[in-house]
């Protein structure tokens, strides 16, 4: 399916890709730019995620009143979103508004004002944000969980910054991050549906020029690798009615060549209704409504996590099934019907996937992001099919150790205490 898919890489460090799609009317405009949260020093903690909010205040020609009827009026979905390692902009409209929809998210990246008065609106509006994080257990034990997970480390603080940095940013400091990160060289556009690939291109020249004195043309460095640790954190809160459970390891990059294996592995444990956790700790003893196991990688480091729900009482016992699962990985590995079942699941995924164009703009933008290059799905399939039951359990006897678990658990806990010994894998 690659035969589809074009790139231009133009001289001043932007790339353009687009895949073909000629039986759908869709068409998604996406544009990355290759910075996020672990890109920015501390005292700027937040910025990436502010100027996501802030370009949609007004640029030269549009008002933010005028962006937000213009949205409207394309009729389809305008998304944006910041992460640790990059922002993106995606438009799913049909395909006789491509160009508007481009036209659109190219100017608020390209030109935008930063006007003082709106910014300070949307410092409001982002420290609403925060303390609607704050005030969901699930998303705030993810924060206190991740920022002791990496200590010291721009991959631990908020996406969306805090109350104190967030009201710092002016009109100069906006400006001047938005000039020094949101440069051709770090941004990557991104379209698939039914596009051609010539005016896309020149449509993101017109926008991205290196003449354009808003952009310069240094590269985005990538902070240091973080060095994880191993935390146990019970954090009481005593107006849940459930506790919410994080059992963490440190894992693999998304690029090591192993992800094939990992992610198999974490489906067997935790993705589906028939996986290890779903069934030990839901269906058989029910004490979990939700319950799974998933990962987040990074270029240079990963997280593999466990999530559950539960009733105060029942933390201790979800903890012991759950290190329970990751031992009997470890010793024994997993069978050959699991990994079977895994490889059918996720091969469907990847195909059902393909439909829809929003997926494979994001397809497209990720791979060069991350790997430099177009994985094709036919290379995705065949890396999946060749994973063995061995290099399922050489993951996990690399990665469960028991001085690298890490635990977080938030809610009317009563005292409770966990010791390191209680994780021995």
């Amino acid at each position: 399916m690659k035969e589809n898919i074009q790139t231009t890489r133009c001289e001043n460090g932007l790339t353009i890709l687009t895949e073909k799609m000629p039986d759908v009317r869709s068409a998604t405009i996406g544009i990355w730019i290759r910075t996020g949260s672990r890109h920015e020093p501390a005292n700027l903690n937040g910025i990436s995620h502010f100027i996501e909010h802030a370009v949609f205040k007004g640029t030269a020609k549009r008002s933010a009143l005028d962006i937000a009827i213009e949205t409207d009026r394309l009729g389809g979905n305008l998304d944006a979103f910041t992460m640790h390692e990059a922002v993106g902009f995606m438009a799913k409209v049909v395909d006789t508004q491509t160009a508007n929809a481009f036209d659109l998210i190219a100017d608020m990246l390209a030109n935008p004002l930063f006007d003082e008065r709106e910014l300070r609106r949307e410092q409001k509006v982002i420290i609403e944000e925060i303390k609607m994080v704050e005030d969901t257990p699930e998303d705030f034990l993810s924060e206190i969980f991740t920022q002791a997970f990496y200590p010291n480390h721009a991959l631990g603080l908020p996406i969306e910054g805090t109350r104190k940095t967030v009201k710092t940013f002016n009109h100069e400091t906006t400006r001047n991050f938005h000039t020094k990160m949101f440069q051709p060289r770090n941004i990557v556009v991104a379209c698939a549906g039914n596009v051609e690939h010539a005016p896309i291109v020149e449509l993101a020249e017109k926008f991205f020029d290196s003449s354009n004195s808003a952009f310069s043309l240094q590269p985005s460095p990538l902070e240091a690798k973080p060095k994880t640790a191993a935390p146990i954190l019970i954090k009481p809160k005593k107006n849940l009615e459930q506790a919410h459970l994080i059992i963490a390891t440190p894992w693999i990059s998304a690029i090591d060549e192993r992800r094939y294996a990992a992610s198999l592995l974490i489906g067997i444990l935790g993705d589906g209704n028939s996986s290890r956790l779903w069934q030990t700790i839901r269906e058989k003893r029910g004490l979990a409504y939700s319950v799974g196991a998933s990962a987040t990688s990074f270029q240079d480091c990963g997280v593999f996590s466990i999530y559950a729900g539960c009733s105060p009482e029942k933390v201790a016992e979800v903890v012991d099934l759950s290190i329970t699962e990751l031992k009997k990985i470890k010793q024994k590995g997993v069978s050959i019907e699991e990994l079977n079942l895994m490889k059918e699941q996720t091969a469907a995924s990847v195909l059902l996937g393909l439909e829809d164009s929003s997926v494979r703009a994001a397809n497209l933008a990720q791979m060069e992001m991350t790997h430099g290059r177009q994985i094709s799905v036919e290379e995705t399939l065949a890396k999946i099919q060749i994973v063995s039951l061995e290099n399922v359990q050489t993951i996990a006897l690399e990665f469960f150790q028991t001085e690298q678990i890490a635990l977080a658990a938030l809610g009317n806990l009563n005292g409770l205490k966990i010791k390191r010994e209680r994780l021995e894998i």
